[in-house]
């Protein structure tokens, strides 16, 4: 079961609530959980306590985070390209469109979407005949289509579901086989494209710093334009704009809510299992107290 919308408004009140260093039982309290059954909940969506998981969103995770490499093509070299490695660039490719597509703005281009469920939230995915061409969070389907025919207004949408929309939720799973290339089409500048290439180096755990990102695109003063270019990002997830932060430890915007990129980041880290001092200098969030 997908407890996504109970951890969102969790997290949502404990940053609303920082100063007061909410314990569990208020926390579940205000989810109208008991105690309990709400770390029970937290547990199953994470796979590990409320109270550690708000560990990995501390500042000593997003320091320790951000020390750990200091380019992104050495944290793939980390990371290791084989086995069981989730590095994007090992499953993802891009396939940028021309200049001429772009302003034909998709004409005679048809776009197949459907809709879908993952442990953060549910979201719709289109793609064409080469790749996956969008992906979004939502709260209303019928906006977030519309955003889509906007993004590429001359093309046709189809509502139907695609092999590669069937791999995009195995891929949520964990359950995308190495040998299964996830392929994208993107349109966007040449500066965009370089950042969101940027952005599919930061391996699964990892997280870079604006000021970081534009350094290893090669133009180190950049970081306004390269979070313009992150915040225009058309694939989430897949696209890992989520774990680029603040230089200080700050969790930064998100385009699909920054609750949904403190889950996306705590349970990241959740899953490479960081053993982190217990701490109450949290980046934003307290821990539970008990």
């Amino acid at each position: 079961m997908n407890h996504f919308e109970t951890v969102a408004k969790a997290l949502s009140y404990i940053r609303e609530q920082a100063k007061q260093q909410p314990d569990l039982e208020q926390i579940a309290e205000h989810v109208c959980m008991s105690p309990f059954h709400f770390q029970r909940v937290f547990t199953e969506w994470a796979g590990v306590s409320p109270k550690k998981f708000l560990q990995y969103l501390t500042l000593q995770h997003a320091k320790r985070a951000l020390a750990q490499t200091a380019t992104l093509s050495e944290a793939a070299d980390d990371s290791g390209l084989s086995g069981t490695s989730r590095l994007h660039d090992l499953f993802l490719s891009i396939e940028g469109i021309t200049p001429g597509h772009f302003k034909r703005q998709g004409e005679a281009l048809q776009i197949s979407y459907s809709l879908g469920n993952c442990q953060f939230g549910n979201y719709l995915v289109a793609s064409t005949a080469k790749g996956i061409c969008y992906l979004h969070f939502y709260k209303a389907a019928d906006q977030t289509l519309a955003e889509l025919q906007a993004q590429w207004p001359k093309a046709t949408l189809i509502h139907r579901q695609e092999v590669l929309h069937q791999q995009v939720y195995q891929f949520f799973q964990h359950q995308l086989q190495p040998q299964q290339k996830l392929t994208l089409h993107l349109q966007g500048t040449p500066f965009q494209l370089k950042v969101w290439e940027a952005l599919l180096r930061i391996p699964e755990g990892h997280l870079t710093s604006y000021s970081s990102l534009a350094h290893n695109i090669g133009n180190p003063a950049a970081s306004r334009a390269v979070g313009t270019a992150i915040g225009s990002n058309p694939i989430a997830f897949l696209i890992p704009c989520h774990r680029v932060i603040k230089n200080v430890g700050g969790i930064g915007e998100y385009r699909w809510g920054s609750e949904r990129k403190m889950a996306m980041i705590g349970w990241e880290a959740a899953q490479r299992k960081f053993e982190l001092p217990d701490t109450t200098a949290a980046l934003q969030l307290p821990l539970f107290q008990r």
